[in-house]
């Protein structure tokens, strides 16, 4: 056990317009060690696997208990967290991309803004004035907090969008964790003062008609959201709204 030691693959690139490169780098073997650990090992002495200096390999990380969602990766192929991805579950070597569908940053780092545009062009909050104390707000039933509670446990990774077939240049589509957001502020007390204004921005190019029900979002979202269960709750309000558009115009 003394000699065991943990080979990473990891794609690299310098900046967004130089071509990715692959570089080796073996690590011993420790109990409990993760994807992040390892990362930080390598950043202490970055060196190849065949001896050659070379430099730390770029990230995103904060929490390191999946909580802020930033060290989302291509782990052997699949979204997942790094900081949850434990070394002695994954097949060696254990191969380490950056997301495909998002612009790299460098390395591992990805551009993940069009996530937050989503969510700007759903509307995605709760409409408050700021300027005075509104007081608690309306309460929420235990049933209601009961559905609304997973869906807030969204921590922004992008892992069902990475996974997504539907989620592409081609089609624009917003993604299942912008329509989650939309089923959880839509049924908010206060939320439902947008819900028409979000549902119109479901109705054009990039909606919720993208979806092909693939079910990948619901496969490798980290927080167990019940993504599916959005789109199907958010398709039929889209449907309805555009159902009353006709005989209110």
């Amino acid at each position: 056990m003394a000699n065991k030691t943990v080979i990473f693959k990891i794609k690299r690139q310098a900046n967004p317009d130089t071509k990715p490169v692959w570089e080796e780098f073996e690590l011993p073997w420790k109990p409990g060690m993760n994807v992040i650990s390892s990362l930080m090992d390598i950043a202490l002495n970055p060196k190849t696997r065949d001896g050659k200096a070379t430099t730390p390999i770029t990230y995103d990380s904060n929490c390191l208990e999946e909580i802020c969602g930033s060290c989302a990766m291509l782990i052997n192929g699949k979204a997942r967290m790094a900081c949850s991805a434990l070394v002695d579950k994954l097949e060696q070597p254990i191969k380490l991309e950056p997301f495909s569908k998002f612009p790299v940053v460098r390395d591992l780092s990805v551009d993940r803004s069009v996530l937050f545009e989503n969510l700007k062009a759903v509307k995605a909050w709760v409409p408050i004035d700021g300027t005075y104390d509104l007081g608690s707000g309306p309460r929420l039933s235990p049933e209601e907090q009961e559905v609304a509670y997973p869906l807030s446990n969204c921590i922004s990774c992008c892992c069902c969008m990475e996974a997504c077939p539907q989620f592409n240049e081609n089609t624009g589509f917003v993604g299942a964790a912008a329509i989650s957001q939309v089923r959880l502020f839509n049924q908010h007390p206060t939320g439902k003062m947008l819900k028409t204004e979000r549902l119109h921005a479901l109705m054009g190019d990039g909606g919720i008609q993208e979806c092909g029900y693939a079910q990948n979002c619901v496969e490798v979202c980290p927080k167990d959201i019940p993504l599916t269960k959005s789109i199907s709750s958010v398709g039929g309000q889209v449907m309805k709204q555009a159902i009353k558009d006709i005989f209110t115009r």
